[in-house]
């Protein structure tokens, strides 16, 4: 019976999850052959093309909320049969997008005054904007690929999602060795290259996306890009209330992981480093949480339009164990190999390795008990967007992760004196908070029934 009950729920969230994790995935290795080869190439242009992306990085989370946030609007009005509400919702999440990556433009184009008064280099700033004036037109075809990944998962084509993303990788380390290092009669351009190769990719993934959008026969009867010049301040104003607060909850949660590497650095080199190690390490296993959550989005989204109550409570109950059950494995491999996984980023001839490896293999203990608060809010995060909650969370995961989550971090690594084990107990406390309030908001919200009024045309 309850394998009756939850294993169509189990296949459909598997079948959005796993194409969805695996562009995670490939997102974050095409970033990582981005530093390895520039790392080849030189320590000042490594440095500067760490500070860049960076700073475009903090850019894109604030802006990421207008694609994301259609995702659930475009799976509900799917549900519902409601063609024009689709149409309207993405054609205005790309003109937001657009909008946006527009404004914050100047900030790119000037970019090492703003570096140098934050403390960089003159040579780390004037490098990171050689880097962010190529780089940053980017801005504006990944934001419009994001709103248009979010387009077809919500149709449940995320594989086309996975394969376009994927595609990416090879291009993007070819293009690296031909303008990095100036091969095939190209000019050395050093970072200048690396941000051509990355705008290159970003057009193409968007070219890709934008054809396979129009082709898509069952998607045709949207007109997506029909009269796309129109404008519908109506459905403007509503993706743009939807989707602020979700770029805004995104800027607080990595601002909070930047500000934990600030205050590493304040302990040690050493410290430093392993904390970087055991955050790259985390990093990977989060794609799987961070895939699931779209999942969780777009099955939410499709209860939400269907009016459908228990079919919400079961897909909930199934994309939270799912998340859960992934986050136990992870734990095990950190409590059981930690050592092993640390050392695959050192250079065992490094003499300081040892008190490395040392210290990020303490910091995986901590990081396992993460795994399963950093689960839980994403997913929450994911479920109240399938539902168009935005703007509460926003104030809960802010609340949770800077009023609370960073002061405890600060107190017990430098008040209580507990080093890097403090500051990682401190991320602990701000995600279990946020998890918990986040759950809590779900499932209440779900109980009163708000989830499953009808929803008001934007």
């Amino acid at each position: 019976m309850f394998w009756t009950r939850y294993h169509p729920h189990v296949v459909a969230t598997l079948s959005l999850g796993l194409p969805l994790i695996g562009s995670h995935l490939a997102r974050m290795i095409i970033g990582v052959s981005d530093t390895v080869m520039i790392g080849w190439y030189g320590v000042e242009p490594l440095a500067a093309l760490v500070i860049a992306t960076s700073f475009l990085i903090i850019l894109f989370f604030l802006g990421m909320g207008f694609g994301t946030g259609v995702m659930g609007l475009i799976a509900t009005s799917i549900a519902r049969g409601d063609e024009t509400e689709v149409r309207r919702g993405t054609r205005m999440a790309l003109w937001l997008s657009g909008f946006y990556a527009l404004l914050v433009m100047p900030l790119m184009w000037y970019a090492e005054p703003i570096l140098l008064a934050l403390g960089q280099t003159a040579v780390t700033a004037e490098l990171s904007q050689d880097y962010l004036r190529i780089a940053g037109w980017g801005l504006l075809p990944m934001l419009a690929g994001l709103t248009l990944n979010s387009y077809l998962a919500a149709l449940e084509r995320t594989q086309v999602v996975m394969w376009v993303t994927l595609a990416g990788l090879p291009l993007n380390v070819a293009l690296n060795w031909v303008f990095i290092f100036g091969n095939l009669g190209a000019p050395e351009l050093g970072v200048r290259g690396a941000a051509i190769a990355s705008l290159s990719v970003q057009v193409t993934q968007l070219v890709m996306l934008v054809a396979y959008a129009g082709w898509l026969p069952m998607a045709r009867k949207y007109s997506l890009f029909q009269r796309f010049w129109k404008p519908d301040w109506q459905a403007f104003g509503a993706i743009f209330t939807l989707g602020l607060p979700i770029g805004v909850t995104m800027l607080a949660e990595g601002g909070l992981f930047v500000a934990s590497n600030v205050m590493m650095g304040w302990i040690g080199t050493q410290e430093l480093a392993a904390h970087g190690i055991a955050l790259q390490i985390t990093s990977i296993t989060f794609m799987a949480h961070l895939g699931l959550s779209n999942a969780a989005t777009i099955r939410i989204g499709q209860a939400k339009g269907r009016g459908d109550s228990l079919w919400m409570r079961d897909a909930a109950v199934t994309v939270i164990s799912m998340s859960l059950g992934f986050a136990v494995c992870a734990m095990a491999l950190y409590l059981l190999i930690p050592q092993p996984l640390v050392r695959l980023y050192l250079d065992p001839l490094d003499p300081e390795t040892p008190a490395i490896v040392a210290i990020g293999a303490h910091l995986l203990f901590f990081a396992a008990l993460f795994q399963l608060t950093d689960a839980l809010q994403v997913v929450a995060l994911g479920l109240l967007r399938g539902v168009h909650d935005t703007r509460v969370p926003m104030w809960i995961a802010g609340f949770s992760y800077w009023v609370v989550g960073m002061p405890v971090a600060y107190g017990l690594a430098f008040v209580l004196d507990v080093g890097p084990a403090g500051l990682w107990l401190g991320l602990v406390v701000g995600l279990t908070l946020a998890a918990v309030l986040l759950m809590m908001r779900f499932w209440r919200g779900h109980a009163r029934g708000d989830w499953t009024r009808p929803q008001v045309a934007v």
